[in-house]
């Protein structure tokens, strides 16, 4: 998410020159970089240009005062602009009513029903008591898709397969939502194209019908451009509330997101990055922001954190950190934690500075799976998981290998994976600014465990 983007302004920033104020002169390079990186995102070419422009009406002339450099000015002032491009109203979903009512809507194949099926398990998450209810009688898999999906994510779906009047289904779901006391409806519609009249007339008179506390237009940030003319077209129709964007993890340049608010003028809410069902985030323009700009997010990875560590686990890690005795044991213990936390390429671009030791594109592999390294690892002897070193013999590698069933290179590549994580521990250990950032989310979760 983010990568191209984010490697591109860092590239254009760097190379910035200045001495005691910024010039015209001095930014030209970067701003012009800068805006054909927005363009490569796939950012509207006008969004842009005057987001080029409103950056160097601010820059130019600045004084660079203290310690500061014109590479940190330059920041701070795409820092504002980006955050004022994405915030267009507030990411809080209404819930005052009981039971509230989303609606969820967007095209064929845009992501409604995994999203539906996300955010309930979101909501039931903020002690929210969510039903799905599968208002999708066109596609014939629909409701099984949402039902399996429900199942095991142990959250409530309320169908009539036999029926085909989408009015009649909303009505029987509130009727059983209120007798079970569930507190938030999620009504999973049928995709539609915005050219077919007939099924956007459906879906204006499920909106007139259910009454929706919230209206949530979903799309997928891979069809670009497209998908911001789409947007348009049912925001006149239905008043959105907000927009989610999904497949985010698979769209390096994140243009959408960017531009989406802006042109649409409606607060995008969620962003969707992977395909757990864990695997949703409320859109924070200032953190995504940050991501952009290579800062991270340490907020969003200590909540993320937060869902999986207790107190005890987290003394125990920043312990083995700080002392830099991680061996293979901790590094499972943290596999089976962060195969909860999501996906590994979204998390390692949380931290910041992370990139200066990852090439998240390069380094992390998603196709090495979890499963070959636990299986390497637990064909290891108690001994060697605690004393990493001996497994420079390779004997022991083709015993590991043999019993874990992996190929000896798969094996050499663990290992080799293994001891750069442990090289980045230790650079970051002597490093003052990942300090403060390690001792941040320390206090961060020790904090909440302590309230």
């Amino acid at each position: 998410m983010f990568e191209n983007l984010q490697n591109k302004f860092q590239k254009a920033i760097q190379i910035l020159k200045g001495h005691n104020a910024i010039t015209e002169t001095n930014i030209a390079y970067s701003m012009k970089e800068i805006g054909k990186a927005l363009i490569d995102a796939d950012v509207n070419y006008k969004i842009a240009k005057d987001f080029i422009k409103r950056v160097k009406e601010k820059s130019i002339g600045k004084k660079v005062i203290g310690s500061l450099n014109p590479k940190q000015v330059i920041i701070k002032i795409v820092y504002d602009e980006l955050v004022e491009l994405m915030e267009k109203g507030s990411t809080e979903i209404n819930l005052s009513k009981n039971p509230s009512v989303i609606l969820v809507c967007g095209l064929q194949g845009s992501g409604k029903t995994s999203f539906s099926s996300k955010l309930a398990f979101f909501l039931s998450k903020k002690n929210k008591k969510p039903l799905l209810v599968a208002a999708d009688i066109h596609r014939p898999a629909a409701v099984d898709q949402l039902e399996l999906i429900g199942k095991k994510s142990n959250i409530p779906v309320f169908s009539i397969k036999k029926s085909k009047d989408v009015l009649f289904i909303i009505d029987q779901s509130f009727i059983y939502a209120l007798e079970n006391k569930k507190d938030v409806i999620i009504i999973d519609t049928a995709g539609r194209l915005s050219i077919d009249n007939i099924m956007m007339e459906e879906i204006v008179k499920i909106n007139q019908h259910s009454n929706p506390s919230e209206v949530l237009f979903v799309v997928d940030s891979m069809t670009g451009q497209d998908a911001i003319n789409t947007a348009k077209s049912f925001s006149s129709k239905l008043n959105l509330d907000g927009i989610v964007i999904t497949k985010l993890d698979g769209d390096s340049r994140g243009g959408v997101a960017i531009t989406m608010s802006s042109v649409v003028g409606k607060p995008i809410k969620f962003i969707s990055n992977g395909e757990k069902i864990e695997d949703l985030e409320v859109f924070y323009p200032d953190r995504i922001a940050n991501r952009i700009l290579g800062m991270g997010d340490i907020v969003s990875l200590v909540e993320k954190v937060q869902e999986q560590f207790d107190e005890k686990t987290t003394k125990k890690i920043y312990h083995k950190i700080s002392k830099n005795r991680f061996n293979f044991n901790d590094f499972l213990e943290q596999i089976q934690h962060i195969k909860k936390i999501g996906n590994l390429k979204n998390i390692i671009s949380m931290i910041p500075g992370i990139n200066k030791y990852i090439n998240v594109n390069n380094n992390i592999d998603q196709k090495y799976s979890f499963q070959k390294m636990e299986a390497i690892i637990q064909s290891m002897t108690p001994y060697e998981r605690e004393n990493p070193k001996v497994l420079s013999n390779i004997r022991r590698k083709k015993r590991i290998s043999e019993g874990s069933g992996i190929t000896l290179n798969y094996v050499n590549i663990f290992f080799k994976q293994f001891y750069e994580i442990s090289k980045m521990i230790k650079k970051i250990n002597t490093n003052s600014e990942q300090d403060m950032v390690k001792n941040f989310i320390y206090n961060m979760m020790n904090k909440k465990n302590n309230t």
